[in-house]
This record gives structure tokens, C-alpha cells and sequence, in this order.
């Protein structure tokens, strides 16, 4: 199974230009926590609710007038849409980011996995293995 299955193909993505208020009513109309920052289809960066806190409202920082290329996390951690689950948590447990932008050979992204996606995953998978055993076992 591949990573491309799990990830989620609409993601909300933002121009490194835009100005961190902007990026506060995207999250806020979309109901996310990060936006994807793409430049050319390409991911250039990511900005998450506690880079704002951290990065601008912690510093008294003027949202209306700071973009996000200013304080974005740059050139985020990419999986690769064929990349396996197992591979893709051996890069999560590596690395301790909980979004990645998911790209396709051209470096374009083409969704979004968080750490959240792949916890459920898993879960959802034991509990189909304990549904199979508990049929197989018949005094559990």
C-alpha cells in the first residue's frame, strides 16, 4: 500500500506572498491547522497555527503585514506518492513532523499525510485483525 492512498487529495495550499492574516482566515474557513506553501506546484514551504503563535503573535508582529515566506518552515520533509506506509514511518519516526506534503515524480504536490492519517490507519487495521481473531476463537 502506498502512501498516495492514505493521503488526502484536498489539500489547502498558499502563496509564499500572502500575509499571515490572510493565512489565518484560510485555516479558519477551511478548518485546518496547516497550509501547504507552494510556489510553481511545488511545495516551498508549510505553516502550521503554532508557527503564527510562535512566529509572529509571541513577537507582537503585525499579521497584516507579514508574509508567510518570512516565517514558514522552509523546504519541508516530502513524501513521495509511492512511497510505502512502512517507508513513510520509518521517515515519520525519523524526522518528528506531523504533516507532510505528499509530491508526485515532478516534485508537484499532490496531497497531504499527517501523523494523525497514519495512527488511524494502523488502528483501523488492528482492529480488523482483532475482528478476525475473536471470530477464529470461539470462547473470547
Amino acid at each position: 500500500m502506498s502512501i498516495k492512498s492514505i493521503s488526502r487529495k484536498e489539500f489547502v495550499s498558499i502563496s509564499p506572498e500572502a500575509t499571515i492574516k490572510e493565512v489565518a482566515g484560510v485555516m479558519a474557513s477551511k478548518n485546518v491547522g496547516s497550509l501547504i506553501v507552494v510556489k510553481d506546484g511545488s511545495p516551498a514551504g508549510i505553516i502550521t497555527d503554532r508557527d503564527i503563535v510562535v512566529r509572529v503573535v509571541n513577537k507582537g508582529l503585525d499579521p497584516s503585514t507579514i508574509r508567510v515566506q518570512d516565517v514558514m518552515t522552509i523546504d519541508p520533509i516530502c513524501l513521495n506518492e509511492d512511497l510505502g506506509i512502512f517507508e513513510a514511518l520509518e521517515i515519520v519516526k525519523e524526522k518528528g513532523v506531523r504533516r507532510y506534503p505528499v509530491i508526485n515524480r515532478e516534485g508537484k504536490v499532490v496531497g497531504i499525510v499527517s501523523l494523525d492519517d497514519i495512527v488511524y490507519l494502523i488502528g483501523k487495521e488492528m482492529c480488523d485483525v482483532t475482528q478476525i481473531l475473536l471470530k477464529s476463537v470461539p470462547n473470547l
